[in-house]
């Protein structure tokens, strides 16, 4: 089946950053041609964790123990024509088995907009399927999937914190509705921080030299064990093709944010209201919006933020993954430094608005 992508997708291709002089390399979505991300910040990395003494399993082992849990996911939309009015249109990206109940899960950018959605398994058949629910904040959906328990056979979520730099990873989805395409590499870099639809920081995300293309958005990636350390969601590159730089939403938020999803059909993230430094090199306040946590509390543009909820933080991707840790309402101590002065305050963090430039 042909894959055309949407023209809200089309559209915002037209709104790509270019990163560096000449144009650079570009951060999709790596579902179809969608809409671009700034550049992931490089981290520091402290205290890894040690490496596993569990045997690893060969890339075809490890194939052979998922390749049933992941799916094609086709979703037809209805968008405008040249021509004027309306006229339906299909895209394509990847998904995987979460339980024996036939949620599925994938990205959120996969499912934007789908009037139909319909899941591919390995064997071939196809079911229809309906949208649970999604938070493009995140960029994580879950749909379910009206198929026999015989065709469910559920992956196993690992501990993405586990991972060091360098493990092998494995990467099964739909490149370019090529569907059970695997592709092998490492991790590359972990801690990176990546974008959601709502130009929200998703933080402490894998980046693998594993080839992920457009399709791939929404398959897992897995670890030696065969575990889902992982979602495929996107690349960079010049060419919108791979080029060894992909990033995987990783499976810690994943499993916070598809709990929520499947008990509400929402999710919910804490909020401080702040914007950051785009170096990373500290913690510091860019930008305070008004009426929210941060601004209540009293913290302004330039203080830097050395600890959230008793969480030491000394970059702006440690300070955003600390407060992805905690929940809307939850009551937290921040510390931060102003004219060379430490002060503490005590906040009630709030639920994220549903956007970042809103």
């Amino acid at each position: 089946m042909s894959r055309r992508p949407k023209p809200s997708l089309i559209a915002s291709l037209l709104a790509v950053l270019c990163l560096g002089a000449g144009g650079g390399a570009l951060l999709y979505a790596a579902f179809g041609p969608t809409q671009s991300k700034p550049a992931a910040q490089p981290v520091t990395v402290k205290d890894s964790q040690p490496a596993s003494t569990t045997s690893p399993l060969s890339i075809p082992q490890i194939y052979r123990s998922a390749y049933k849990g992941v799916v094609q996911i086709t979703v037809s939309t209805q968008g405008s024509s040249p021509f004027g009015g309306s006229q339906a249109q299909q895209a394509q990206g990847s998904g995987w088995v979460y339980d024996s109940d036939g949620n599925i899960v994938t990205n959120a950018h996969v499912a934007d907009g789908a009037k139909k959605i319909s899941v591919q398994f390995w064997n071939g058949k196809t079911y229809p399927a309906t949208l649970v629910g999604s938070d493009p904040s995140s960029d994580i959906a879950v749909v379910h999937v009206s198929a026999p328990d015989s065709q469910l056979f559920p992956l196993t979520v690992g501990d993405s914190s586990k991972l060091e730099v360098g493990d092998g990873v494995v990467a099964i989805g739909s490149p370019f509705g090529l569907s059970e395409t695997v592709t092998s590499g490492i991790v590359s870099a972990l801690h990176r921080s990546i974008e959601g639809l709502t130009h929200f920081t998703i933080p402490d995300s894998i980046q693998t030299d594993a080839a992920i293309n457009h399709g791939n958005s929404g398959g897992p990636l897995l670890d030696t064990e065969g575990h889902v350390v992982g979602m495929n969601s996107q690349i960079r590159s010049d060419s919108g093709g791979n080029e060894g730089v992909g990033f995987a939403i990783p499976a810690n938020a994943i499993q916070s944010v598809v709990s929520q999803l499947i008990s509400t059909g929402k999710a919910e993230h804490a909020y401080l209201g702040v914007s950051l430094s785009p170096t990373g090199a500290t913690a510091r306040i860019a930008g305070v919006r008004p009426g929210t946590p941060a601004a209540k509390a009293g913290l302004k543009t330039g203080d830097v933020v050395t600890s959230l909820g008793g969480t030491s933080v000394s970059t702006s991707d440690e300070l955003a993954s600390a407060i992805s840790t905690h929940k809307p309402g939850d009551s937290v101590s921040v510390t931060y430094k102003r004219d060379g002065q430490s002060h503490t305050v005590t906040l009630t963090l709030a639920n994220r608005p549903a956007s970042a430039s809103g």
